[in-house]
């Protein structure tokens, strides 16, 4: 079942090699937003994980939901060298991704 569609897994953090977030969703822009604004009662609120520091994209629900689950059993090293492959210096791309927003 894949459509022209984006799905987005995605790593958020509280700061450099601090507490850690794993989602999905199909609209990366709003999603993150809700983080950084603390709509959503729960874990990224409570510990202010919202800083978006890697994120990977494709076209079928169906494997970016295996991927989310497959990255949150990661050990948090590995999770921690998937995010400096790509942003080693643990920017938050929704501010380069979405200027203004």
């Amino acid at each position: 079942m894949t459509h022209d569609k984006n799905y987005y897994v995605y790593i958020l953090a509280s700061k450099r090699n601090g507490t850690l977030y794993t989602g999905v969703t199909n609209n990366l822009i709003r999603r993150v937003g809700e983080h950084k604004a603390g709509t959503n009662e729960g874990f990224t609120k409570r510990y202010t994980v919202d800083k978006l520091v890697y994120f990977e994209s494709t076209n079928d629900i169906r494997h970016a939901i295996k991927r989310e689950k497959q990255i949150k059993k990661w050990l948090r090293k590995w999770k921690i060298e998937l995010i400096e492959s790509k942003n080693p210096e643990w920017k938050d791309l929704y501010d380069e991704l979405f200027p203004g927003k």
